[in-house]
């Protein structure tokens, strides 16, 4: 497998950048070290809109709304649920989807994901899971109730910067139970017979999963 910081690096500078709105918000999310998603990860979620055309989003987790904003630039006839529970980090998102001419096409939910999945009674055609990796294991019974047949279940970070491939002793110990939740969920993902999976080596790792 060829995992090379350099041909990353090339691979990134061909792409076209993003709109002049959008690369203010990634550099100063970047500015405030505010986790969003990596630039590989940019082309690939551009790439699925174009590809999947999705028209009902979930986003789980929000932070200051770099993703949300960037999947309704590139599909912009969908409606994008996201959900966020950090406090800090929620009035932003608002301020940015505000800010954007996006309020109406993205509704913030407030609140633990845990608690807020299981009282959506809509079907989203694509779910981008970006929130707390130790949880994605447990979200995963309500996501898949949420993904209909046909709909696509994408999970950033899963490689977790290589360590995943790595015993859990040799992770450092605060680290441990996150690990051992992502080798599950990835798992679980691959053996699952509701879904079709596969393991990308794109920005930290992603699945990207379809629900037969």
């Amino acid at each position: 497998m060829i995992n090379d910081e350099r041909l990353t690096t090339f691979i990134n500078s061909l792409d076209e950048g993003l709109p002049e709105d959008l690369a203010a918000l990634e550099k100063e999310a970047l500015a405030d070290d505010v986790p969003i998603i990596r630039k590989d990860m940019q082309a690939f979620l551009k790439y699925m809109m174009f590809a999947s055309k999705p028209v009902n989003i979930l986003e789980v987790g929000t932070a200051v709304g770099f993703s949300a904003l960037l999947m309704s630039e590139y599909a912009p006839d969908a409606h994008i649920t996201t959900i966020e529970n950090y406090d800090k980090r929620i009035p932003i998102a608002r301020a940015n989807f505000e800010k954007f001419g996006k309020s109406d096409k993205i509704t913030l939910l407030e609140g633990d994901a845990a608690a807020i999945l299981p009282t959506l009674r809509d079907t989203y055609d694509l779910i981008f899971m970006d929130a707390a990796k130790g949880q994605y294991i447990n979200y995963l019974p309500e996501i898949l109730r949420l993904l209909p047949s046909g709909g696509t279940l994408i999970s950033d970070n899963v490689l977790q910067d290589g360590d995943i491939v790595e015993s859990k002793y040799a992770v450092v110990r605060r680290d441990r139970t996150i690990h051992t939740r992502m080798r599950d969920y990835l798992y679980e993902l691959k053996h699952n017979d509701a879904l079709v999976t596969v393991i990308l080596n794109v920005g930290d790792g992603i699945t990207v999963s379809v629900r037969k």
